[in-house]
């Protein structure tokens, strides 16, 4: 009795499957795409503390204030971001 073709292409493709994953790139990531991930966070913490800023600025008519203190707000948890995951990194 011989196996359905259907099942035998099945049975490939899964060992297929699980020897990729076997050598998943998951433990080793690309520089660059390291730096994108860590520059993205920085970036956009510090955008997204401005625009708070600025909203709030709107709000409230404090033109310059708010936003300078929610830019440098931004900017410290950027910075926080990058070193926690520069930390992950390492592990």
């Amino acid at each position: 009795m011989s196996k359905d073709p259907l099942k035998t292409r099945l049975e490939i493709a899964k060992n297929k499957i699980s020897r990729k994953n076997l050598f998943d790139k998951k433990n080793n990531p690309s520089p660059i795409g390291t730096a994108l991930k860590l520059s993205t966070e920085l970036v956009a913490a510090v955008a997204v503390g401005t625009i708070i800023g600025f909203i709030f600025d709107k709000t409230f008519g404090t033109k310059p204030w708010f936003i300078l203190i929610f830019f440098f707000v931004g900017v410290v948890a950027g910075i926080t971001n990058v070193i926690r995951s520069a930390k992950n990194m390492q592990k």
